[in-house]
């Protein structure tokens, strides 16, 4: 038993750095002692790094044991005139400032202010044991994985518990080059590693990745059990589509974000547009019933005495009536045999050289009109856009017909909403396939689509996984939402877009990072210009792995965000080398400057700078070697 002690008393003398100089709140000033200014110490034949800025150690208040970090050193003068300075360096004492960041409870480190530190309170290093303990964040119980080492000693791995990580907001920040795309991908590739062929997991967890650039839809890039949508707006001939039900767009709020709608005349316009294509859906027959409701607007806007009104809701049935063609297959007109007479103040039509009026008192005139016979032809578009957007055009005929919209107000509605077609016939497919086709995760490549698609595309699709996770509520599902390059929809800057498309989108992701604990729904997001992004959610998010960021504005943002990182860390953030990163957040106890772990080559992202020299060189052919080997000085034996 003395022997232990001698042992433990010896050990603690060596470790032993100095003692507690002043006490400010969580910044303690430690004087060193004279004889451990040296960089190293031997310890049983090994050698132990010393204390320096970056660095940790323990104060021992009676049974409390309290952990700081060094964060800046100064030299003091040593003011005792009395004293007599026997070597050059007595003069001045060297002097530590740190801040308390925790605190051990037996073995356990935890992190927090339990007690401040007294005045001349011991200080000795942090053994190898305490010091791997501070940088494991997860408990002995909990399952954990490792995504890098402490970048100044590569002996030290970090591991993370999957729980708290996973089960939490994360945010991935960077200069492009940095490596915060190898970043995101070693995560998800090392969860992937660790349960992917565990059949709970690929039943329970849901994984949706929004990819801009095309860098994660690899084969093997995270997983190679994985659905790819690679969209295109280009094209569209041969590209992917996303799968969605009917459903899931028959929602007024969102056909109110694609067309841009007002609140107080537009959006109930949609809303009423909508009830009626519901309507006519539940009918046992739709056709006939459309043609029952077109063939009374023609009735009745034929026999109108407004011509200007008459003349507007003749163009709006141009817009979705069949036509007969003519010679050069060019559509011909439903009103070219109509004509007003002044004097009748209605419509008429010339048949046989005599002149068919069409009003109140001649009203089976109607029903020899083209109007009236193309509507009694109409058939419903099989695109699902198309026929919402003749469900709008039959809802405004109606409006306009009991005065209850104006064109002005409404037909923009429409024609924005015809404007987005196009794109969306390219990369939405309106059935009723499964979106995630037997797999647990989803990449969407948005790489070769158009920047409104880029921005609509995620938006709908988060909002409709989001409500429908809502819905079902269950605990032992889970979806986890990663947005690569999130500076792209989740930024609150944009001149491309109205302010109620912009408002919406935010509103969708910052609900999300707000409420979607609730619901097992988490977002990870990477970003170059976190600054860019809205503060709502930069601040909403729990862990944070930060890499090289240069831009003042953007360390601003993230110092204000990120209260756990400390000032050692705030100053690297210019100067981290790629792959490195900063490790802060609810599930760091500490912030801790780590080294991501390189993939293979075959499994990372497509993030790689291109080496230009590559494609500048011509490569020697070997005939020209030859010929420059025979023309050489050199000697067959010197090769």
């Amino acid at each position: 038993m003395k022997k232990s002690v001698r042992i433990d008393v010896d050990k603690r003398s060596i470790f032993r750095v100095g003692e507690v100089y002043s006490v400010s709140g969580r910044e303690i000033s430690i004087k060193v002692d004279v004889n451990k200014n040296s960089s190293h110490l031997m310890y049983c034949g090994q050698l132990i790094k010393n204390v320096s800025v970056g660095g940790y150690l323990k104060i021992l208040k009676g049974f409390d044991v309290l952990v700081v970090k060094v964060e800046s050193e100064c030299l003091k003068e040593n003011s005792n005139s009395s004293q007599k300075v026997h070597t050059l360096g007595e003069e001045n004492f060297r002097i530590l400032i740190a801040k308390l960041i925790g605190y051990f409870d037996g073995t356990v480190y935890k992190k927090g202010v339990k007690e401040l530190p007294l005045i001349g309170n011991e200080c000795i290093l942090l053994d190898n044991e305490s010091f791997s303990t501070i940088h494991k964040f997860a408990k002995e119980d909990e399952d954990c994985i490792e995504i890098g080492c402490l970048m100044a000693d590569q002996n030290v791995p970090i591991s993370i518990s999957v729980d708290k990580l996973f089960a939490s907001h994360i945010g991935i920040f960077g200069n492009t080059g940095s490596g915060k795309s190898h970043t995101l991908a070693s995560l998800y590739q090392t969860l992937f590693d660790k349960y992917g062929k565990n059949k709970r997991f690929n039943e329970n967890a849901k994984f949706i990745l929004f990819d801009f650039n095309g860098e994660y839809s690899g084969k093997e890039v995270i997983t190679s059990s994985k659905q790819v949508y690679n969209l295109s707006t280009l094209k569209g001939d041969g590209d992917d589509k996303i799968p969605l039900h009917k459903i899931d767009l028959l929602r007024p709020e969102l056909f109110s974000i694609l067309c841009s709608a007002s609140e107080k005349t537009q959006q109930p316009f949609i809303r009423r547009a909508l009830n009626l294509y519901e309507r006519i859906q539940k009918k046992e027959s739709s056709l006939n019933y459309i043609r029952g409701i077109l063939q009374d607007q023609v009735s009745n806007t034929l026999v109108l005495s407004d011509r200007v009104k008459s003349k507007l809701l003749f163009d709006y049935f141009e817009q979705i009536l069949p036509h007969d063609k003519d010679d050069l297959d060019l559509d011909i007109p439903l009103q070219r045999e109509l004509d007003w007479h002044g004097k009748q103040n209605c419509y008429y039509r010339i048949e046989k050289g005599k002149n068919l009026y069409i009003n109140g008192e001649n009203s089976d005139n109607i029903k020899t009109t083209d109007l009236y016979h193309a509507a009694g032809k109409y058939t419903i578009p099989e695109d699902f856009l198309d026929s919402v957007v003749d469900t709008l055009y039959i809802q405004l005929i109606n409006d306009v017909l009991s005065n209850r919209a104006q064109n002005d107000h409404i037909a923009p509605v429409i024609n924005k909403l015809k404007s987005f077609i196009k794109d969306f016939n390219k990369t939405l497919n309106i059935s009723d396939e499964d979106f995630w086709q037997n797999k647990n995760i989803v990449v969407i490549n948005l790489n070769h689509c158009n920047i409104l698609v880029k921005k609509m595309i995620p938006m709908l699709v988060s909002y409709q996984l989001y409500e429908d996770k809502k819905k079902t509520a269950n605990e032992s599902n889970s979806l986890n939402i990663i947005i690569d390059e999130a500076h792209n929809i989740l930024s609150f800057e944009s001149l491309r877009e109205n302010e109620s498309f912009k408002d919406f989108r935010l509103e969708t992701f910052e609900e999300i990072i707000k409420e979607g604990r609730k619901f097992g729904v988490f977002l990870t997001l990477s970003s170059q210009r976190p600054s860019d992004i809205s503060g709502t959610i930069v601040s909403q998010l729990h862990n944070y792995l930060i890499h090289r960021l240069v831009n003042n504005k953007d360390i601003e943002m993230i110092e204000k965000a990120v209260s756990y990182l400390d000032k050692v860390s705030v100053e690297q953030l210019p100067i981290l080398p790629v792959g490195a990163c900063v490790l802060s957040g609810l599930i760091a106890d500490l912030p801790i400057i780590m080294q991501v772990k390189e993939l293979p080559h075959h499994v990372q992202p497509k993030s790689q700078t291109i080496k230009l020299t590559d494609h500048w060189k011509d490569e020697l052919k070997p005939d020209i070697i030859e010929d420059y080997l025979d023309d050489s000085d050199i000697d067959d034996e010197d090769l």
